[in-house]
């Protein structure tokens, strides 16, 4: 089972926007090193939505190859197109992907059913198990508990990330799941309270720059070890906070390159590098994390 300390992989990248190739393999090789469960690569904070799916699938090709069965690859295989959502997840299930990151459907404003048939569509056209991903401040659209019942019946959905920070919903949903369904935080500020409630790990932005202590954080909470998994918690808080000073991933790709895991802190438009008011606030929480 994929628990623990899921890292929301960024995309490094050159000056010219193209994918800076070392700084990835360093990226892995770091994750490897720090007892990262999985890589989550091409969600959210890899900007997947400024990717084109051959380039998106270049990439995943690229992560399988440099990881080589060393550790979990969770690959982004959503879109607000069924059709493509089919199609992308089809060619991550030939490139050898644990399981696929199923976000839904951003700007379309599907009906709770038609997000049901979305997934269930997606799941009798391709054997790749899917994590729900459900990120409504980001997408406008929220899955209900109930629907995430019913898609829990489906082999191929195996869990879901919920990235809004409620921890009611993790509460209200748990009791009406298999017991092997993979629940995970999508909210580093509340991922330790989440798994000391019984959720089996977070998907966090917080672990590209502070990998061993979230792996350390996670192991104790997951083991309810709630004073020992707090202490660390605590010195990581305002990490989780000021990574998010600005869309995410603004704030760690800056954060990555001043720990020397990335080359450069850009990204692809319309995102920019992170303002300069920003610089002293976010070195503070790198440097407290440091401790933890």
């Amino acid at each position: 089972m994929l628990t623990g300390n899921i890292v929301a992989l960024i995309t490094p990248m050159l000056d010219n926007g193209d994918v800076d190739l070392c700084s990835l393999q360093g990226l892995v090789e770091y994750h490897i090193q720090s007892n990262t469960t999985a890589l989550a690569v091409l969600g959210t904070t890899g900007e997947s939505c400024t990717f084109s799916q051959d380039e998106h699938l270049e990439v995943i090709r690229q992560v399988v190859e440099i990881a080589q069965d060393r550790i979990a690859i969770i690959a982004g295989s959503g879109s607000n197109s069924t059709r493509n959502a089919i199609k992308l997840s089809q060619e991550l299930h030939k490139l050898g992907v644990t399981a696929g990151l199923c976000v839904t459907p951003y700007y379309n404003k599907p009906t709770q059913e038609g997000l049901y048939q979305h997934y269930k569509a997606i799941t009798e056209a391709c054997d790749l198990p899917q994590i729900l991903y459900n990120v409504p401040s980001r997408t406008g659209c929220d899955i209900s508990d109930q629907i995430v019942v019913r898609l829990a019946e489906l082999n191929a959905i195996i869990g879901i990330k919920d990235a809004t920070g409620d921890l009611m919903r993790l509460t209200q949903l748990k009791p009406f799941l298999p017991d092997d369904f993979l629940l995970y935080s999508g909210d580093d500020a509340t991922g330790c309270e989440f798994m000391l409630q019984g959720g089996n790990g977070v998907i966090s932005v917080t672990s590209n720059v502070a990998a061993d202590a979230m792996s350390r954080m996670c192991t104790l909470a997951l083991a309810g070890q709630r004073q020992e998994a707090t202490e660390i918690n605590n010195k990581l808080m305002r990490l989780h906070q000021d990574l998010f000073v600005e869309a995410n991933p603004i704030p760690v790709k800056w954060a990555c390159k001043q720990l020397s895991l990335a080359t450069t802190a850009n990204l692809r438009l319309p995102l920019m590098e992170l303002d300069q008011q920003y610089h002293a606030q976010v070195s503070a929480a790198l440097a407290l994390a440091a401790d933890a």
